[in-house]
């Protein structure tokens, strides 16, 4: 087979039956195919395929193929965030806005994608650093969102944003969410934010349960700098998650800064992907509620 993807590495998350046979499927069409394919050492599945350590996994591919939900194409992109490898991913999951291809087009989106028939979609990638009035600094990099939200179940938290160095509001509440556009349909989308059309190089900015009304999402270009400050409360408080990964506890006196990474995630569809008929499936726009499953033209 001749194609630019000789090398390629498989995710998932082995434990999901509806994972794993799609995987020993995958794997077994593409060594037959003369192609090198990789997995992690932890994947204990009996596939015939080369096996090295997770944060090896990308050094030599050319393709990441990730099977499972959006779950498995961030840690997918977290993997491939240094090496720029580009994710083909197979939904596996519920939802699906990331992974795109349905088991059953498996088989045949992969035969085009080799065939150098595929669509390459850059996504904007989020730098959060946290730096802690005790001089440590926390840095992570998130594909879909940073979130700001209370710790544990105690009350609001009050703190402060700024972008681009100007001040912006002082917010009581829940907590913040700075959205990538990727991230624009994951916990954004819940808590009233827009959704961003991908190709968009802008982050929303949507307060998780507001204490007061007038506090709404606002969209600012990626290539301003967020910082979000704490303010000085008793015993005030705020964890701090990156792809829904904790990294830190915002407290006052610290201070998160939010940016533009450097570095973007490339992810490969089949020809015919198209987000706007992604939003339509998902969530279910163009139908008529009276006609259950026929779509209005």
């Amino acid at each position: 087979m001749d194609t630019e993807f000789r090398n390629i590495a498989l995710v998932g998350r082995q434990s999901d039956a509806r994972v794993a046979e799609p995987m020993r499927v995958l794997a077994d069409y593409l060594t037959k195919a003369g192609i090198n394919v990789t997995a992690a050492e932890a994947l204990a599945l009996d596939l015939h395929v080369t096996h090295v350590p997770e944060e090896q996994l990308c050094d030599n591919a050319n393709l990441v193929i990730a099977i499972g939900g959006d779950g498995t194409m961030l840690y997918a992109s977290r993997l491939a965030r240094i090496s720029g490898t580009p994710i083909l991913g197979v939904n596996r999951g519920r939802l699906g806005f990331l992974a795109d291809i349905t088991p059953d087009a498996m088989i045949a989106s992969v035969d085009q994608v080799l065939a150098g028939r595929y669509l390459k979609d850059s996504r904007l990638l989020l730098k959060a650093s946290l730096s802690t009035a005790a001089g440590d600094e926390v840095v992570q990099y998130g594909l879909n969102d940073v979130v700001v939200q209370r710790r544990g179940s105690g009350g609001m938290v009050d703190f402060s944003t700024s972008v681009a160095g100007r001040y912006v509001n002082t917010h009581s509440g829940d907590g913040l969410i700075c959205a990538t556009p990727t991230g624009s349909t994951a916990y954004a989308l819940s808590c009233g934010g827009p959704i961003i059309e991908p190709q968009l190089d802008a982050v929303a900015l949507v307060p998780i349960c507001p204490h007061t009304l007038t506090d709404r999402p606002i969209v600012i270009p990626a290539s301003q700098e967020i910082e979000i400050l704490l303010l000085e409360r008793d015993d005030s408080r705020a964890e701090i998650t990156v792809d829904g990964g904790h990294i830190g506890t915002l407290g006052p006196g610290d201070r998160l800064k939010v940016a533009a990474a450097s570095q973007r995630i490339t992810l490969l569809h089949p020809p015919g992907h198209d987000f706007y008929g992604i939003l339509r499936s998902k969530l279910f726009w163009g139908r008529d509620s009276r006609k259950r499953g026929i779509e209005t033209s």
